[in-house]
């Protein structure tokens, strides 16, 4: 299934059976089930799985765990064009892109659908800095009151579009 041109689609990324991972398919859900949801593409469980089906939308938000040094349920804004930030405005610390939980990255698969004609025109990823990802279901206990914070952030960049 790949996107209405035009369209704003919101994709969660991850495993629920790996604690945290879990955290995109947890706030695509709040999306999608809210008075006004959002397309909603997931669950997918890599990044990589955005290929076909992104193609075309003028914005695509996807929200996934995070690996950082920052404290667990701390929640990022990355335009893939643009910079880090945190979705209070503060800048977070600067590096190339978020660490993704996944071997391929959201950025790395940007790139293959530039290279192929079929990106988005935006791609904004929202994610959350993860503290478990082991076997096992349900959010940590730093992550679950996150859901809430990325899920506003995603409706704020969703408002702001088209």
């Amino acid at each position: 299934m790949s996107a209405r041109p035009g369209s704003v689609v919101v994709a969660g990324i991850g495993s629920e059976y790996r604690h945290d991972d879990g955290v995109g398919i947890a706030v695509a859900r709040v999306l999608s089930s809210g008075p006004r949801a959002v397309a909603d593409l997931g669950p997918l469980g890599e990044p990589l799985d955005l290929l076909g089906r992104w193609d075309g939308a003028a914005l695509a938000v996807v929200v996934d765990a995070l690996r950082g040094e920052e404290p667990a349920g701390t929640v990022h804004v990355a335009d893939l064009r643009g910079s880090l930030r945190r979705p209070d405005g503060g800048a977070a610390p600067a590096r190339r892109s978020p660490a993704s939980s996944h071997g391929l990255g959201v950025q790395d698969v940007l790139r293959i659908a530039q290279a192929v004609g079929s990106a988005p025109l935006r791609v904004v990823l929202v994610g959350v800095v993860g503290e478990r990802f082991d076997e096992g279901v349900g959010l940590s206990d730093a992550v679950r009151p996150a859901v809430e914070s990325a899920a506003s952030a995603v409706r704020a960049l969703v408002a702001g579009c088209c």
